[in-house]
This record gives C-alpha cells, sequence and structure tokens, in this order.
C-alpha cells in the first residue's frame, strides 16, 4: 500500500511539475508578445509623428531624427501602403492580446488604430487615377493607383509605366486583411476590383501546344515578368477563395480559347473557383519560371531581347499581344521567397495538397541558409542585407516563417532572429522613438545623410506585431 501510494504521489507530482512548467512558457510567451506589441504601437507612433504629414497624410520618404526634419519627397504608393500594413499587423495583434486575456491592452488602442486606419485608405486616393488600357482579352478603363502622389485626390497619372502591378497587389493584401479585422465591406469590394485589374494583366495568350503564356508583367507598361508582381497575389487569391467558399457569386473568367489559341472567350464561374483556380496557375507559374538551382526565388523573367509591348487584332478587336521571355535574371531577394512561403502555406491550407508544404519546407530551410548570416554584424545574431529596400523585403520573409509554423515548427528559430535583431536595435539604438537602418550597427551614415525611409520604421512595427502574433498563437 505504501508503495503504491509512493509511486501515485510521485507520478501527481510529476504532473503537476509539468503543468507548472507549461504555465510557465506559457506566461513568458504572453509577456514577450505584449513587450512586442507594445514596442511595435509605440515605433508606429513614432513613424506617425514624424512621417505622415497634415490632415492629408502626405507621407515623407525620409525623417533625420538628428535633426528633427522630414524631407520634401514624398514617399511612393508602395511606401504609403507600409503604413497601412503595420496598422493591419497591430490591430490583428490587438485582437489576439484580448483573447489571451489582455482586454485593456485591446480597449484602449483598437477602435484609435482601426480610425488611422480609415484615415490612410481615404487620403490614399492621392494615388488614385484613371486611364484605358488593352490588355490580353479586352480594353477597359480602370481606376488604379500610381506609383507618385499627386495634389488632387483621384488625379494621379497611372498610364503605361506610371503604375505598377505589383503596387495594386500589397494594396490587395492589405485591403483584405482590413476587411477580416473590420468587417467593413468597402475594404472587400476595392481589394476585388483590384484582384480584377492585376488578373486583366496575366498573360493568356497560348503558345503553339496551346498553354497559356501565363505570367503577369511588372506593370502594363513592362513586358519583363517579375517574382514581385506574381508572387504577392498568391495569398490574396486563396484568402478571396475562402471568403466565397460558401458562396454561389459568379465572376466573369476572360482567356484566349485554346482550340484556335487567338479567339478571346468570356465565362461566367463561381468566385471561390475562379481565385483557386488563379492562385494555383500564379504558383505554378513562378515555381517553374522562378525557382533557381540554389532554391530561392529569381528576381523576375527577362531575356526578351527587344522589350517592347506588342499587339495583335483578332476579329477585327485589338489586344495586346505576347512578348517572349526566355530566361531567369536578376539575384534573389527575401520578398520574392516571402510571397512564395506564404502562398505554399494559404494553399497547402486551402488544397491539403501535400506538395505546397514540401515546397514550404524546402523554401524555408533554403531561403535562412541563403539570405541570413551568423555573426558577420554581431556575435550571436544573423544578418540579413538591408542594402536598398531590404530591410522591408526582409519583412515579407518574417511573414513567410510565420506563415509557414504551423505545419513546420523548425521556422521558430528562424523567426527568433528576427526577434533578436529588433530587440538588440530598438534596446540600443532608438532615437526619437525610431530606429536606424542597421538594427546590429546603429545610425552610421544616416546621421549626415537625409536620415531613415519611412517605409522601414512601419516595417519595424509591423514586424513586432507580426513577432507579438507569433508569441500569442504559439
Amino acid at each position: 500500500m505504501a508503495l503504491a501510494f509512493g509511486a501515485t504521489f510521485m507520478a501527481s507530482c510529476g504532473i503537476q511539475a509539468k503543468k507548472e512548467a507549461i504555465n510557465q512558457k506559457e506566461g513568458q510567451s504572453t509577456g514577450l508578445a505584449q513587450q512586442n506589441l507594445e514596442r511595435g504601437m509605440s515605433i508606429l507612433d513614432s513613424a506617425v509623428s514624424h512621417y505622415l504629414i497634415g490632415e492629408e497624410m502626405a507621407m515623407a520618404r525620409y525623417y533625420d531624427p538628428a535633426t528633427g526634419k522630414a524631407s520634401d519627397e514624398r514617399g511612393s504608393v508602395w511606401m504609403y501602403t507600409s503604413a497601412i500594413e503595420a496598422v493591419n499587423a497591430i490591430l490583428h495583434s490587438l485582437e489576439l492580446a484580448k483573447e489571451s486575456g489582455n482586454s485593456k491592452i485591446y480597449k484602449q488602442n483598437f477602435n484609435r488604430y482601426t480610425q488611422l486606419l480609415s484615415d490612410l485608405y481615404d487620403n490614399a486616393d492621392y494615388y488614385l487615377g484613371t486611364f484605358e488600357l488593352t490588355s490580353f482579352t479586352q480594353t477597359k478603363t480602370w481606376s488604379v493607383y500610381a506609383v507618385d502622389r499627386v495634389s488632387q485626390k483621384g488625379e494621379a497619372r497611372v498610364t503605361g509605366i506610371y503604375n505598377v502591378y505589383d503596387d495594386q497587389m500589397w494594396l490587395i493584401r492589405e485591403l483584405l486583411e482590413s476587411y477580416r479585422l473590420t468587417k467593413e465591406e468597402r475594404y472587400l469590394e476595392k481589394a476585388e476590383y483590384l484582384t480584377e485589374y492585376v488578373l486583366d494583366g496575366w498573360d493568356t495568350t497560348r503558345d503553339v501546344d496551346g498553354n497559356e503564356h501565363g505570367g503577369i508583367p511588372w506593370g502594363p507598361g513592362y513586358v519583363t515578368k517579375h517574382a514581385c508582381s506574381n508572387g504577392p497575389l498568391i495569398s490574396p487569391l486563396v484568402w478571396l477563395h475562402e471568403i466565397y467558399a460558401t458562396s454561389d457569386d459568379q465572376i466573369e473568367y476572360r482567356f484566349v480559347d485554346p482550340s484556335d489559341k487567338e479567339s478571346r472567350k468570356s465565362v461566367m464561374r463561381p468566385k471561390a473557383e475562379h481565385y483557386l483556380d488563379y492562385a494555383e496557375k500564379v504558383y505554378e507559374w513562378q515555381k517553374v519560371k522562378l525557382l533557381n538551382t540554389e532554391g530561392v526565388y529569381a528576381d523576375m523573367m527577362g531575356g526578351c531581347g527587344r522589350c517592347k509591348i506588342g499587339y495583335e487584332t483578332v476579329d477585327g478587336i485589338k489586344y495586346r499581344a505576347n512578348t517572349r521571355v526566355t530566361e531567369a535574371v536578376g539575384q534573389p531577394y527575401t520578398y520574392n521567397s516571402g510571397t512564395m512561403l506564404s502562398g505554399a502555406a494559404d494553399l497547402y491550407r486551402a488544397t491539403e495538397d501535400a506538395d505546397y508544404l514540401n515546397d514550404g519546407k524546402a523554401l524555408s530551410d533554403n531561403s535562412f541558409r541563403y539570405f541570413a548570416t551568423l555573426d558577420r554584424d554581431l556575435s550571436g545574431h544573423y544578418s540579413y542585407h538591408i542594402g536598398g529596400f531590404r530591410n522591408w523585403f526582409n519583412g515579407v520573409l518574417l511573414r513567410g516563417y510565420l506563415d509557414m509554423y504551423p505545419e513546420y515548427q523548425a521556422v521558430a528559430s528562424y523567426i527568433q532572429s528576427f526577434q533578436k535583431n529588433l530587440d538588440y536595435g530598438f534596446e540600443n539604438h532608438r532615437r526619437r522613438g525610431l530606429l536606424p537602418t542597421d538594427l546590429l550597427n546603429g545610425w552610421g551614415q544616416e546621421q549626415s545623410e537625409h536620415g531613415v525611409e519611412g517605409m522601414f520604421q512601419f516595417t519595424f512595427a509591423a514586424e513586432y506585431a507580426v513577432l507579438a502574433r507569433f508569441q500569442y498563437e504559439r
């Protein structure tokens, strides 16, 4: 009897110790999640104060914390969208904080950030313009977002090279996230409109075997087909598929008849089917065309020689014609692999096709091996290249790892590398609430030049919010 009691007592103690360890770990995760969220909000609030000028929220491209001066140069729509991305990321983590029992931080902040989100979208119309486009299947008038901001809403120049498809895609992504967070139908409506516009850029022309050439050029004024004008659309297409999964809503599908390779056709089909079909087509095109021998994604399909847009006339109607692109060129960037990671994770969730999961696992490992270098700048830290716009690019890779985590926990250490770098920059180099471009080495040349990019501050805020989400969801 005594031996049995002792064994039972020991087992009970073991179970209790295990429960306490789990509770301690959960408490640590929740504490880190709140710290990440608070730091993200701190950077976001500072960035809004320093970079978004006046009621019109004109975005200064640079701000110098040494002098307290913002640049007269305005950020592009892509840079401006980084502010929307940061607000969405904060709102998402505030929701998770509430679900985790911290209703106070939610009540104090959720409404003010939803108002900020609304204001940002309203003032995005300073980038909006209207033009007529002859595409592969039709000629139609569109109202889309220009690269550059103008002084009157709706009057931006959007013809030719003055708008690009990837800028619309980043907005689609954020509009759908805003719709999920706020349930405001206007965000969904705009997301679907812009999705129709960028899918109108898909090369529906046929090769000699009747197969679509596929791929979306960088913009309506370009012929090269970029990773950044295809990959970012995959996840939003899956999300739209999921939104309409139980709906009978229909959408027009325009294509080139594979039987004669010229005639343009149009049919109605369910939205859920339409969006998922395109998500899979875009993913497959990019994987086949741009995945390189090192297991990460090249920049674009080029090799077109005389890279000019051509047109053809079919049954008396003018259409854009295919311009042949023959080779993958350009160095790999983190965001091009990041969008494919998120795309693989979302397509696996929607289809349960193990090929997507296997792709995501391989790309997770290959991208970290390719882009992250241990001890280069600071002992015990992984460095990512930060030249050009790579700080923002790197944030897309972080999101890709987060999206893969539920199915591939090995990415936890990759995610942790971002946590360590952000914390080091926040704790050692913060000025006027902002972080330097180089989180590990500090301000450097930014002290004597024009300051730091605004989109990088919004990126850092978004990354902290994404890391908060990671901790909450674990």
